[in-house]
């Protein structure tokens, strides 16, 4: 039955008539987060991060961490191998796109995939936490023996490359957390990156990066972006 106007303003003061309601926004749909841990480490450096994730509505089923070889060759052997884990956990979940969120020497393989590699169309996300992103000078003390060290060291093939050119390319989102207190990269001035979200973490130490709750929970909201 139709209202006349009188009766349809009637009928909406004496609620008669019920309103369609408003549209309500829904949060993103987190994709799936890949860990890589940094030099001389495994994936269960993770286990703190990972438990904040979960607290913030994260399912076991969307949190990776993917285990390598720090002594092998970043461009060579772990960028490809990193690749196939990534389709790998795209074909497991069903997500087209992924977050990477790397600790240390863990950059380096992650970074090349995402710029060499095709990743910007995959990965949504990209964070490195004390990652040696411009090179260590640590690194010359093992050097000589471990090609992982010679990829981190300053000037390095690897770095340079990566350095070369745009920095932060395609449509992924970047950011960098760094410590002045980082005892590992050095200077700490190598962390940020140029078009990248660059935070400074405070006094931490490299390792704490790992397991700092406020550190967390910028990667959390850097994510939600």
């Amino acid at each position: 039955m139709r209202l006349a106007p009188a009766a349809t303003a009637l009928a909406l003061l004496t609620g008669t008539i019920a309103l369609a309601p408003a549209a309500q926004a829904t949060a993103p749909t987190p994709v799936p987060v890949v860990f890589v841990h940094g030099r001389n480490a495994d994936p269960g450096v993770w286990g703190t991060m990972k438990d904040r994730f979960r607290q913030a509505g994260y399912p076991d089923g969307d949190l990776f961490a993917w285990a390598y070889d720090s002594s092998q060759s970043t461009n060579e052997v772990l960028a490809g191998r990193f690749a196939a884990y990534i389709d790998s956990v795209r074909a497991q979940t069903g997500s087209s796109q992924v977050d990477i969120v790397a600790h240390s020497q863990g950059s380096l393989p992650t970074r090349w995939y995402v710029k060499f590699g095709g990743g910007t169309q995959v990965v949504r996300h990209w964070v490195s936490l004390g990652g040696p992103n411009h090179g260590t000078s640590l690194a010359w003390a093992c050097s000589i023996w471990d090609q992982g060290c010679r990829d981190m060291t300053p000037n390095s093939y690897v770095e340079s490359r990566l350095a070369s050119g745009n920095e932060t390319p395609g449509p992924t989102k970047y950011a960098t957390f760094w410590s002045d207190c980082d005892g590992f990269i050095l200077p700490n001035s190598s962390v940020p990156l140029s078009g990248a979200v660059n935070t400074d973490a405070g006094c931490l130490a490299h390792n704490d990066l790992l397991t700092d709750a406020p550190t967390a929970q910028g990667v959390l909201n850097f994510l939600e972006r």
